[in-house]
């Protein structure tokens, strides 16, 4: 259920072209419907703007069909992220319309195109070449929730003239996703260099004393630029959800 095909229902109710009993029926799965051991929350995208997500890991292939079958049935899009190869093959045959995203392990089922609701391009960056499976999920999210994506992949500070060569591209970002292993600079360079908001992401890439993105981390909670805002490690649904929220502000 989504802002629009609510309203649009209630507005069927009142020009009599649908009955009461069966807006009643379409509205009987809400606030959530119990599947396969899950509660479906299909309330949450008219709560929050932001519909339910399937966290792929710990769930069987089965349980994910189910649940995503229920979300197509009351009319959402479907977004499953941290989805193994085999996982992501089980669902690719199983559910229709599916759209893999390996990169990215996450897998998209909807109607068509989504419906562009950001006001901006958000601008997708990583330090390395290691770093985009994480800035791919940030991406595919973001894109999922309607927003044009840009990406701009392996332009850490090891190289900075990569990414100063880059500044028109920044410049013209509504809202930029950096995504950095390692020591986790390259979002307080980035943010150095533009007006924009930016949402950090430290990535368990690195060697020994990254401690699994725990430098990263913690070098990004400490930028000393007031415009980056930090995820958890290797977040990059998180990063793009509220490069969303933020795009349509």
């Amino acid at each position: 259920m989504t802002k629009d095909r609510l309203k649009k229902m209630l507005a069927d109710v009142a020009a009599g072209s649908l009955s009461v009993e069966e807006a009643f029926e379409r509205l009987r799965a809400l606030p959530y419907e119990t599947v396969a051991g899950a509660h479906v929350d299909h309330h949450r995208g008219i709560r929050q703007g932001i519909p339910e997500v399937i966290f792929g890991e710990g769930k069987t292939a089965d349980q994910i069909v189910t649940i995503a079958r229920a979300m197509r049935k009351a009319g959402a899009g479907v977004l499953v992220t941290r989805l193994s190869d085999d996982k992501m093959r089980a669902l690719r045959r199983r559910l229709r319309g599916a759209e893999a995203h390996p990169k990215a392990r996450c897998l998209v089922v909807r109607n068509g195109a989504p419906k562009i609701v950001g006001k901006g391009p958000v601008l997708v960056v990583t330090a390395g070449t290691s770093d985009i499976p994480v800035a791919e999920e940030a991406a595919v999210t973001a894109e999922f929730l309607g927003n044009r994506v840009d990406r701009l992949f392996d332009v850490g500070v090891a190289g900075i003239h990569r990414l100063l060569l880059q500044q028109e591209r920044l410049r013209g970002a509504r809202v930029i996703v950096v995504a950095a292993g390692m020591e986790g600079a390259l979002a307080s360079v980035v943010a150095g260099l533009t007006d924009k908001p930016v949402i950090a992401v430290p990535t368990s890439v690195g060697y020994g004393a990254a401690f699994g993105g725990v430098a990263a981390l913690l070098g990004m909670l400490n930028s000393c630029s007031p415009t980056v805002a930090v995820v958890n490690i290797d977040n990059g649904f998180g990063a793009g959800v509220i490069a969303s929220v933020i795009n349509r502000l």
